[in-house]
């Protein structure tokens, strides 16, 4: 069995759905694939058609009905394609058959889906019509229409959506009065007087507008009866049927050859595997809502030229490094914006129903830039989190210096800030920058209290280490003697005479606070941090000093030493 379903009605009879009996069959087929399609009212003769086009009789090709309901539901495939050469490329074509127009028990809108199916499936759709072109023939064709505004020649460098199907006007019928098939076509096709402004006709009207443009992507072909006996013609060969019927028959034959192309999609052809595909978007389309639309065709042919314009929005925007200042962030959001919308407007499918495309793709825009921005705020609030930080360990390492600098206070202070202004970028600046603020403010405030209570204490632990040094270890006097000097001055004057605030706005103070930030804190020396090693150095100086140095050169000295009398002393010792 070589013929098989390939979509089949559902339980309602309104909607389609896939056969895998028919689509197995498809996906082997390697070469590019044409599709010839038969459409046409129940009882019509499509199945007799195509049985005549592929050279098969009744019992081996298409199943045939009489007098019954529609032999065929949903669209069936000859199973075995026909090898073809077109343009120097072998082609696999198909056959399709459709199930008949305005059968029993089916509703309009599946009969419509049948028809858009075909349609968009078609290489070639040959609309079978019995004697004449009526009004409901043309109007069964808006489909067909909207779909060829939609798409037909909307060529964008090498992409395509899809061709429409050239359509095969065939009318049965034995005697044309005079006039030629495409005549009578052309006939058909001019517009109705409405004077009463009829909507059904201005509607029909309007296909036929259409279809008369179109006439470049159609044909007509006249094809007599093939016998009087219908009901009898699976049971009779060529010699039984009518001869003119034959001569015309196979001059049809060479016209479907003649116009048949591979189906493009997108800018290549489809082999089977790509075919099956491609039909399983389509029908998704058209089953989507309770009648199928072009402008579900629409969305689906341009689903991927929305991720493309996408993907070029996103990678404009990922070549950012977050943070970012929020006006650096909207620049690039507009310029990525436009260059998607660009790309999608050279691109995109559709003249009238891409509108709903270009919303989907404002929303997506809308939802990245929405992420990014999110995203902006978090590797912001992150960055400035991270440089608060440092600075506020930086500003309480400084409130604990052995050897209090203001000098060196300001120094870190004023880099501190520096480099957070520098590095604290993106939306969480203000935040930050308020914060930033009172935090080094209460720091300086801190730091100026306890600074001058420091400086004092370290003065008078100053004094007692001169006092010591003068009495025990050099043994001046006069250093002994200011170190003196200097401690009762701190302890009592400072305390008898000023207060503490009135001794820290004092010019004498002052000078001691310019005398001490020089010793202590400069480009060169930050004695807060070499204190102890020079410490050290001075206390080995001290006692090689002592020890050493002064044995070698006597104890002579310019300086007023302290002098053991009780050498050359001749009185008795009295103890």
């Amino acid at each position: 069995l070589v013929r098989f379903p390939i979509v089949e009605p559902d339980y309602g009879h309104t909607k389609l759905r896939l056969s895998e009996q028919g689509l197995e069959a498809i996906r082997r087929i390697e070469n590019p694939i044409a599709i010839v399609g038969v459409i046409g009212p129940y009882r019509s003769g499509k199945s007799f058609l195509l049985n005549q086009l592929l050279s098969l009789s009744c019992d081996k090709g298409f199943g045939v009905g009489h007098m019954r309901d529609t032999k065929t539901k949903g669209i069936w495939i000859w199973g075995k394609p026909v090898e073809m050469d077109v343009d120097g490329t072998k082609v696999s074509v198909l056959y399709l058959d459709t199930e008949g127009f305005e059968s029993v028990g089916k509703s309009n809108v599946y009969d419509d889906r049948i028809f858009a199916l075909a349609t968009v499936l078609s290489s070639v759709l040959i609309y079978n019509l019995p004697e004449t072109v009526r009004e409901a023939d043309i109007s069964r064709l808006s489909f067909a229409v909207e779909i060829a505004e939609e798409f037909y020649g909307r060529v964008k460098g090498e992409e395509i959506a899809f061709e429409p199907a050239k359509l095969l006007w065939l009318i049965q019928r034995d005697f044309l009065q005079g006039k030629s098939v495409q005549q009578m076509v052309n006939e058909a096709l001019q517009r109705v007087p409405n004077d009463n402004g009829n909507k059904y006709i201005d509607e029909v009207n309007q296909i036929r507008d259409s279809l008369a443009v179109m006439g470049n992507n159609s044909t007509a072909f006249s094809l007599p009866q093939p016998h009087l006996q219908r009901t009898k013609l699976c049971d009779m060969d060529d010699k039984e049927l009518e001869p003119l019927y034959v001569t015309r028959r196979e001059q049809l034959k060479q016209v479907v050859g003649s116009i048949i192309k591979p189906k493009f999609v997108q800018g290549k052809t489809l082999n089977g595997k790509e075919f099956v595909s491609f039909l399983q978007q389509i029908l998704e389309a058209l089953n989507k809502g309770e009648i199928p639309s072009t402008g579900s065709l629409v969305e689906i042919f341009n689903k991927a030229i929305l991720e493309r314009c996408l993907k070029v929005y996103k990678e404009k925007l990922e070549g950012l490094r977050l943070p970012v200042p929020v006006e650096k962030l909207q620049q690039i959001h507009e310029v990525a914006n436009g260059e998607a919308k660009l790309l999608f407007d050279k691109q995109h499918f559709g003249k009238h129903h891409a509108v709903q495309s270009i919303l989907k793709l404002e929303d997506e825009i809308t939802k990245v830039y929405k992420n990014f921005l999110l995203a902006n705020e978090y590797q912001s609030s992150k960055l400035c989190e991270a440089r608060f930080s440092e600075c506020e360990d930086q500003m309480d390492h400084l409130q604990v210096l052995k050897l209090p600098s203001m000098a060196k206070f300001n120094a870190g202070f004023f880099y501190c800030n520096r480099t957070f202004v520098m590095e604290c970028v993106g939306p969480a600046k203000e935040r930050y920058d308020h914060r930033m603020s009172k935090m080094l403010l209460k720091s300086r405030a801190l730091f100026i209290k306890e600074y001058n209570n420091k400086l004092f204490n370290w003065l008078v632990t100053f004094a007692l280490v001169m006092v010591v040094l003068g009495r025990f270890v050099i043994k001046f006097f006069l250093l002994e003697i200011a170190a003196w000097v200097m401690f009762i001055f701190l302890e009592t004057y400072t305390r008898m005479f000023w207060s503490a605030e009135s001794l820290y706005y004092n010019p004498a103070w002052h000078i001691i606070v310019s005398s001490w930030e020089t010793i202590v804190y400069s480009p060169l020396l930050d004695l807060d941090r070499w204190a102890i090693p020079i410490a050290l150095l001075l206390l080995f100086w001290l006692f090689y000093w002592r020890c050493f140095a002064r044995r070698k050169r006597g104890s002579r000295s310019v300086l007023p030493l302290y002098k053991n009398s009780h050498k050359n002393s001749s009185r008795p010792r009295s103890d």
